[in-house]
């Protein structure tokens, strides 16, 4: 099982790629960042986040995308373009046959850490030990995307366990 969690933006966008090493163990595959630069016409960085991405799930394989939902934003404007942007990146998860998951960055900091008010550096730290990451992950926003990626595994052996397979 391979996963791709997403930390949605427009101007950076965090990825992570896990997969399944064991009964309940993941390991991280890829991750980083997709940058738009901000010159770029606003359409035009939305074409860059979507073929991206379309690379990325060709090159990975997963069978499944996970991406964080929107929370809260006081600047309108943003939230707008961050909503548009997170739909290219539903639109290229959905056009290539992933399944999706959605959650909420409560959901995310619950299933990572235990607890629905961690702090980043938490995040970041149980990420990195969950996965194996020997170094310190330089993206906040990778970081985030693989914890939506973890979320999504944990969700799934969740499923499995209720369902009694």
């Amino acid at each position: 099982m391979v996963i791709l969690g997403i930390d949605p933006g427009f101007g950076r966008i965090g990825y992570g790629i896990i997969e399944k090493s064991g009964v309940k163990e993941w390991k991280a595959v890829d991750y980083g960042c997709i940058e738009t630069p901000l010159e770029n016409d606003f359409v035009d960085r939305l074409s860059e986040i979507y073929s991206t991405l379309n690379h990325l799930i060709k090159k990975h394989k997963p069978a499944r995308m996970a991406v964080e939902e929107l929370f809260f934003f006081k600047n309108v404007k943003t939230a707008i373009k961050v909503g548009q942007a997170r739909g290219v990146i539903l639109l290229a998860g959905v056009e290539n046959g992933l399944e999706i998951d959605e959650f909420t960055p409560l959901q995310v900091k619950q299933a990572v850490t235990g607890y629905g008010r961690a702090e980043k550096k938490q995040m970041q730290k149980m990420v990195a030990v969950i996965l194996g990451i020997k170094k310190k992950i330089k993206s906040d926003d990778a970081a985030d995307a693989l914890a939506v990626a973890l979320c999504a595994g944990q969700s799934l052996w969740v499923k499995r366990v209720a369902r009694g397979v």
